[in-house]
């Protein structure tokens, strides 16, 4: 989670943003817990999880834009369900722009852009 970070986090603050991006659970059950090697670029780790460490490092940079694309493409619907949990949080009080194709990720988008082909064919929330 800490890795290319360029600020000190000490070990509370590096549980609740693992616990708010719903990673700190399958952490713990890691033989080495926060300090397991999981290889180059998250290797030994499944895609959802994967995601929930990006989410975690997301919290720790506290960005104040933040771009998802495709956030939870590819996920089980338990991960998917975790991961959606996790950027709700994460992106409160924030700018967030969302690519997505599944309209359950931008449900609560307070405006909605489509595009098709490189042109804009709609705009609106996810009520209209």
């Amino acid at each position: 989670i800490l890795y290319g970070i360029n600020r000190k986090v000490d070990d509370e603050e590096l549980i609740e943003y693992a616990k708010l991006a719903n990673c700190h659970d399958f952490i713990m059950q890691f033989d080495e817990g926060y300090d397991t090697m999981v290889g180059e670029r998250g290797l030994k780790l499944s895609g959802g999880q994967r995601q929930r460490i990006d989410i975690a490092r997301s919290f720790v940079k506290n960005p104040d834009i933040l771009l998802l694309d495709e956030a939870t493409a590819n996920l089980d619907s338990e991960s998917e369900l975790k991961i959606q949990e996790a950027l709700e949080t994460l992106m409160e009080g924030r700018t967030t722009v969302v690519i997505a194709h599944r309209l359950s990720t931008i449900k609560k988008a307070g405006q909605i852009v489509f595009i098709d082909k490189g042109e804009v064919t709609g705009k609106g929330t996810h009520h209209e």
